[in-house]
């Protein structure tokens, strides 16, 4: 299973829907603060191509947007298979 990594902020209902999901799908995944350390907010811009909100998904090295573009690929029985892949 590639690594998952999510920026993320506190207060965000996105974020926790989105780990909520990997938790349910027992993924484990790198949480990056992005509120709490500001030049991780610069970096995930950068991996991101200039998304500033979180969250911003990321399974391997594949960026896969926000919870709702995570939820769409979940919906369409895609997620699964990215997590898969290596």
């Amino acid at each position: 299973m590639p690594n998952v990594t999510i920026y993320t902020s506190p207060l965000c209902g996105f974020c926790h829907a989105a780990k909520r999901m990997f938790a349910d799908k027992g993924v484990s995944y790198a949480e990056i603060d992005v509120a709490a350390n500001p030049s991780k907010r610069q970096e995930m811009m950068g991996r991101a191509t200039g998304r500033h909100t979180v969250p911003q998904i990321f399974i391997g090295d594949t960026h896969v947007g926000g919870y709702d573009d995570m939820a769409a690929l979940e919906q369409s029985g895609k997620l699964d298979s990215l997590l898969a892949a290596e």
